[in-house]
């Protein structure tokens, strides 16, 4: 692939991430926030006459995108949106240092929610929409977007996915990428629409109802309030948010077998029954110990602050950091595990612990029974060797990050517990973490090079270690 067709697709992606600025310019006309939509327009008009440019400036060809070649792309892709997201933030001086616009802008199109806001509630309406709308293109991918709506591109577009999407195995679920593409869109819209009405019935307004339904549904966990969720005192609200959250973090093949009527497929998934086992348990444990601070309300608090940690969007409704210690000891549990693979939250993922968890049962089997021959099996289905492998590897590198990320942000004169927590919540997308970055506190205390740190972190958890990671191996650049 040549430097010219691999720029004409960036600008393109750039361009339609551009044309969704559309949103926040109605909401800032609508509010006469006159001054914010000129940090919307110029840098929209600009990449929106590119992509133009770039869509019709060449005839349509396949593009076949190698291996090798869809790793740069999508990391590039990924960079270059994070980059431009910032521009509003940055050219309307919401955010006046550059390195925290994009720090904030990396936060959200990896559907992190780290903050480096004080204040949210005095930013314009538009301002904390599209910081919102980051979460919802980055929550269902920017590229998968990319693919479902420009087939005319001729992009072979399996290979972008599966170096964008999440889990140990990628799978389609009709025969064309595009298509595929296309249906998980569809899944993921009519969810977003469904919780947005629902909050508003519930009592948000229109464009809060839009926004915390963007952030949950990308699993992001931005809010239009400076307590989070916390801010509406209303069970109501919160018992929405648990349920989304909860569809948010499921792997959403499982809705496209719901709605084929292959339920059969939904009864045999390893992950799916793993996934609602442990929200089950840890939110009866840590119920458990807040009874004397919530009463019969323990269950709401617990179960909100399990699916917030484990589908990684970050919401809050209580400072967890009060709570007693063995809350805190589920809570750091739950960073380690993640939502399901093919969704949009963060984390190592569930599928992956499944695999370790029945390898080590058959190495047990194997120490008994020498000669015996063990295979794990996942949806009901021998699983391969190579899964095993795949995940081993995939964990040995997610600790090593994780190690490093927690030493950069000692260097940045964290103590031990907030570093290696914010590291933990940024390579997980998280957000919140505990003490310095607790779900009451923000990251823009940290230096500068702190905040670089984490904007690769945060790509990296996202796009699943590799994308990024595999630039600094020597192998990659042999041919």
């Amino acid at each position: 692939m040549t430097t010219l067709l691999f720029i004409r697709i960036i600008l393109i992606l750039i361009g339609i991430v551009g044309f969704s600025f559309i949103l926040p310019i109605s909401v800032a006309l609508y509010y006469q926030e006159y001054n914010a939509i000129w940090a919307f327009i110029v840098p929209a008009s600009i990449a929106v006459l590119c992509s133009l440019i770039a869509f019709f400036s060449s005839q349509k060809k396949h593009i076949a995108f190698s291996t090798r070649s869809s790793f740069v792309f999508v990391a590039l892709a990924w960079t270059c949106t994070s980059l431009f997201g910032a521009l509003p933030l940055y050219i309307g001086g919401y955010i006046p240092s550059l390195i925290d616009a994009i720090f904030e802008s990396v936060s959200g199109f990896t559907t992190t929610g780290a903050t480096i806001l004080s204040e949210i509630e005095t930013l314009p309406r538009c301002i904390n929409l599209w910081r919102c709308q980051m979460h919802w293109l980055g929550g269902m991918g920017i590229v998968a977007l990319t693919v479902a709506l420009f087939p005319l591109l001729g992009v072979g577009g399996f290979q972008l996915i599966k170096a964008e999407t999440t889990g140990p195995e990628k799978g389609k679920m009709t025969p064309k990428i595009t298509n595929t593409a296309k249906a998980l869109w569809i899944i993921y819209v009519v969810l977003t629409l469904t919780q947005a009405i629902a909050l508003r019935i519930a009592g948000m307004d229109p464009i809060d109802a839009l926004s915390h339904a963007f952030s949950t549904l990308g699993t992001g966990g931005f809010s239009s309030q400076n307590q989070s969720i916390g801010a509406y005192h209303s069970p109501a609200i919160e018992w929405i948010c648990i349920i989304f959250m909860f569809c948010a973090a499921l792997n959403f093949t499982m809705y496209f077998y719901a709605i084929t009527g292959h339920f059969k497929e939904i009864w045999l998934n390893s992950e799916f029954k793993a996934f609602c086992f442990v929200v089950a348990i840890t939110t009866l444990l840590m119920a458990i110990p807040i009874i004397p601070l919530y009463g019969a309300q323990s269950i709401r608090y617990s179960m909100f602050h399990v699916l917030t940690i484990i589908s990684t969007t970050g919401f809050a409704t209580a400072d967890y950091d009060i709570w007693p210690a063995s809350t805190h000891l589920i809570l750091f549990v739950l960073f380690f595990l993640g939502g399901c693979s093919g969704s949009t939250a963060g984390g190592i993922k569930i599928v992956r612990w499944v695999v370790l968890g029945k390898q080590a049962s058959n190495e047990i089997k194997r120490t008994l029974h020498p000669h015996g021959v063990f295979n794990i099996r996942l949806n009901g289905k021998a699983g391969r060797k190579d899964v095993v492998f795949s995940v081993t590897a995939f964990i040995f590198l997610y600790f090593l990050l994780l190690a490093c990320t927690t030493y950069i942000g000692c260097l940045g004169n964290l103590d031990l517990l907030s570093s290696f927590s914010g590291a933990l919540a940024i390579l997980g997308n998280v957000g919140p973490a505990f003490k310095l970055l607790g779900p009451t506190q923000n990251y823009g205390f940290l230096p500068d090079f702190v905040k670089l740190w984490y904007c690769f972190a945060m790509l990296a958890g996202r796009l699943e270690l590799y994308t990024m990671i595999i630039f600094f191996m020597p192998a990659y650049w042999k041919k």
